[in-house]
């Protein structure tokens, strides 16, 4: 039986989510010997366009990138988005709230119309995508779990309930009790709460759960004196171009 061929590719992002394929560390060599990677710019010098699962970083901010990752959902059976910026945007997404023409005014200056730089958006509004690796950077061991499903030809098990509950399992208290503000109340789990742990709020970089219970996060918030306002901004720095949306999918 011939292993399944897999590609990774990069879109604009700082290309972390790559890296964490290969800080795998011993189970990087279980991975490899289970798929024949044949395409993955960080890691190796050949490439090939005959893959069946694409593991795409980034999000898509060119017309040229337009142009590849339609290439890639036209070749790969299988595509998984891995990331913040390519499940949601993620930070690159700030861009579109100045606008495109102020945003490569503010960056390039007279030099603007040069760029080729559209509105930035996730891989999903291109392409089907069919599983999420969320996170900045996502969880390595998840990407790992996916790909593994994916040959035994199982469904992947991720998450689809909020990081409050991981924070709970870890017996963190809540860090609103300290004055911190914290998205977790309606954040897709999956990172093991590694933000609360470290006494830092959640910053929802894995993207909403399905269907998240905006009225228990008013509650959580007016119990600390805080308002929807107070907060929503928080979640612009991952989540401006999918706020408070349920995700889609696009061919």
């Amino acid at each position: 039986m011939s292993k399944p061929r897999v590609g990774v590719f990069g879109f604009t992002g700082c290309g972390g989510c790559q890296l964490e394929i290969l800080n795998l560390e011993d189970q990087l060599l279980d991975l490899i010997s289970a798929v024949e990677i044949v395409h993955f710019t960080e890691a190796v010098t050949e490439h090939s366009d005959n893959y069946e699962i694409a593991l795409v970083e980034g999000s898509v901010t060119t017309k040229h990138g337009v142009e590849r990752i339609k290439k890639i959902g036209d070749i790969a059976k299988v595509i998984v988005a891995i990331g913040a910026c390519a499940v949601t945007g993620g930070i690159n997404c700030l861009k579109n709230l100045y606008g495109l023409e102020k945003a490569k005014e503010l960056v390039y200056g007279d030099k603007k119309d040069w760029i080729d730089s559209i509105e930035v958006k996730p891989v999903d509004e291109y392409v089907k995508v069919d599983y999420y690796a969320r996170g900045c950077p996502p969880n390595r061991f998840e990407i790992v779990d996916i790909i593994k499903s994916l040959i035994l030809g199982k469904k992947p098990e991720i998450p689809n309930y909020p990081v409050c509950v991981e924070c709970k399992r870890n017996g963190n208290t809540c860090v609103y009790e300290f004055g911190i503000k914290c998205m977790g109340p309606v954040t897709r789990a999956g990172c093991n709460s590694r933000c609360p742990n470290s006494m830092t709020g959640c910053e929802a970089c894995r993207g909403f759960i399905d269907d998240p219970n905006v009225n228990a996060q008013k509650d959580l918030l007016a119990k600390y004196g805080l308002t929807v306002e107070d907060i929503m901004e928080g979640f612009n720095l991952y989540n401006a171009c999918k706020k408070a949306a349920p995700e889609k999918s696009k061919k």
